[in-house]
């Protein structure tokens, strides 16, 4: 029997595909520290495990297919908080982000119909897109600059009459770059100019660093016909496994389709949206330590990757991600290499090869992505023992490469 040729195409996840040699290695006493994911281990909120451990209802039922009228109330009074035009009638309940922009997809886009993304992006996306029939157009942008947005017309050149949208996560991941209010006006001008809509990704919206402050696509003057805001509690209360996000828009054409595709899926999870109604009523408060120690953790794999010669990567502002471009040929390989043949001082480091983080072949072929998300110390030791990794592989490589060379002397 065989499978779909979807299934075939399909693609796995850059993040996880390589979890099996970390559980290879780990059986053989090796202590290998993940860098690969975003999984905070920072422990999620007292008042969230309390809510869903104290769920009041006798009967665990469907909850609405738009999400919980108290979930909905509790998302608006906290964009309030946060000056964004949002209202519990302009919101969806998902489960999780990643069905939210299921969601903008299939309510903006036909089958063949393009987004526009700047890679490197979020995995996840290319997934997504496939599942659905979208094509991504990916603009690349690039580590010596920090990744920042390309120009206007960079954008506009791969803008065709099958582009319907314009695809950004700020903060982003997996960069960890934060766009500026005066960058966000310029996607919002092409988005008017051409009848597109910006969908943006906003999930990491409170980890800026250094003093930066977030800007909303729908802070954005004009854009509520054409902004749609993509939402969850995973990272920012270390919930990533309640599964609840949201996709909201002031459109309410857009809302109206987002809905009949949340009715398809019935309902999101009951007992997790008590509890997400929890998180987003603490005090703002709650933040304040959570991101310092962030941003310690941040420096300090900023300080380890500054010392490992030929590594190209600048000071990301947000979210808890960095690619570092490295000084080697191929990182799929090297990381894979770090699993099957590599410890040092019984230690190794999983990290996510970056190709899979981008659209264009050959792109990302030398970067990886690292995920900050372990305590100040741990993350010491895997940038130790990543620059002796990096300075084993090329010497792999370079041997390698003159034994190729003498073959075909």
């Amino acid at each position: 029997m065989k499978t779909s040729v979807r299934a075939c195409e399909m693609q796995a996840s850059p993040i996880r595909k390589l979890i099996p040699f970390a559980n290879i290695a780990r059986k053989k006493g090796i202590n290998v520290f993940p860098l690969n994911i975003g999984q905070p281990d920072i422990p999620t909120p007292q008042p969230i495990m309390d809510a869903m451990r104290n769920f009041p209802q006798k009967v665990l039922a469907y909850s609405p297919s738009q999400g919980e009228d108290y979930l909905t109330e509790a998302f608006e009074n906290y964009y309030k908080a946060n000056n964004i035009d949002i209202g519990a009638e302009d919101i969806v309940v998902t489960t999780g982000g990643s069905e939210a922009i299921f969601f903008a997809f299939l309510s903006i886009c036909d089958i063949g119909d393009e987004v526009i993304v700047f890679e490197p992006f979020y995995t996840n996306y290319n997934g997504i897109a496939f599942e659905t029939g979208v094509t991504l157009k990916a603009v690349t942008t690039y580590a010596e600059d920090g990744f920042q947005l390309p120009s206007a017309d960079e954008i506009e050149k791969v803008i065709t009459n099958k582009t319907k949208a314009i695809l950004i996560c700020n903060p982003n991941n997996p960069t960890g770059t934060v766009y500026t209010r005066d960058s966000l006006e310029e996607l919002a001008a092409i988005a008017k100019k051409h009848n597109l809509y910006v969908i943006a990704d906003e999930v990491y919206r409170e980890f800026t660093y250094d003093g930066l402050q977030h800007t909303s696509i729908l802070q954005i003057d004009g854009m509520k016909e054409n902004g749609i805001l993509i939402d969850s509690i995973s990272k920012r209360y270390s919930a990533c496994g309640a599964r609840i996000g949201l996709v909201a828009s002031k459109n309410k054409e857009v809302m109206a389709a987002c809905l009949k595709f949340a009715q398809a899926r019935l309902s999101s999870p009951t007992i997790e949206q008590w509890g997400a109604k929890a998180g987003i009523e603490m005090d703002p408060s709650y933040f304040e330590p959570i991101l310092q120690e962030y941003q310690r953790r941040r420096d300090t794999v900023m300080n380890g990757l500054a010392q490992i010669p030929g590594v190209v990567c600048k000071v990301p502002k947000g979210a808890f991600y960095v690619i570092a471009k490295l000084p080697i040929e191929d990182a799929e390989n090297f990381a894979k290499w770090l699993l099957t043949d590599f410890s040092h001082n019984n230690n190794s480091v999983l990290v996510a090869p970056a190709a899979g983080f981008y659209a264009n072949p050959g792109r990302g072929k030398n970067e990886i992505r690292i995920s900050y998300v372990l305590e100040v110390e741990k993350l010491r030791v895997a940038m130790l023992t990543l620059a002796e990794a990096i300075a084993q592989y090329k010497k792999v490589e370079n041997n390698t490469n003159e034994k190729v060379n003498s073959a075909n002397a």
